[in-house]
């Protein structure tokens, strides 16, 4: 099955070529001629994998999915959520997120680790059809990075049950717990069933 994946991350791209394998081949936004930004302009990381998904369908008539990602700290309200890839600002550079987020949470005195998630909401548009598929981690925010792999917030998050950031793993063991893991599975498993 042909499917566009509705992103320009190539950190994203990787991780879910690995989980797909070979049943489906994924296609880019530029493999569809898709060259412009795609808006992200909803209240909430539902409605903005929602937003992606719709607009690629609308516009080039191909079945595709979106995700959208954020990390969710409990002192903070659930902040960043919906704006974690641009928290500190229109650059989008994980490092200044990362401080915003330990300067957040030092002006609300909140000690460190603090409890966090990470939620991953997919939205597959297949032949004009809406199906959403979610996957959340638990874990907490640490006040150091700690390892060089994977991307954003993950040399900060220790997922539960573990003592190691998601940058400290190989892509292969974050992608075995994560929470777009958890959501690709999902969909992956909706995919299959037919």
């Amino acid at each position: 099955m042909t499917l566009c994946f509705a992103t320009n991350n190539a950190n994203k791209l990787a991780e879910i070529q690995a989980l797909l394998g070979d049943d489906f081949q994924l296609k880019t936004l530029a493999d569809i001629g898709c060259h412009e930004e795609i808006p992200e302009e909803q209240p909430t990381i539902a409605g903005n994998s929602r937003q992606k998904a719709e607009f690629v369908w609308e516009k080039f008539g191909v079945n595709t999915f979106a995700d959208d990602t954020g990390l969710e700290i409990a002192a903070l309200n659930g902040e960043p959520g919906v704006h974690s890839a641009h928290y500190a600002g229109p650059q989008r550079d994980a490092d200044d997120n990362t401080r915003r987020v330990w300067d957040r949470l030092a002006e609300r005195k909140v000690p460190l680790p603090a409890d966090a998630r990470f939620l991953t909401v997919i939205t597959l548009v297949l032949n004009g059809e809406y199906h959403q598929f979610e996957g959340i981690v638990q874990g907490t925010i640490i006040g150091e990075k700690r390892g060089t792999h994977g991307f954003g917030y993950d040399p900060v998050f220790v997922p539960e049950n573990q003592s190691r950031t998601f940058a400290e793993m190989t892509m292969a063991e974050k992608s075995r717990q994560s929470h777009r893991a958890r959501a690709f599975a999902k969909l992956v498993a909706f995919l299959k069933k037919d």
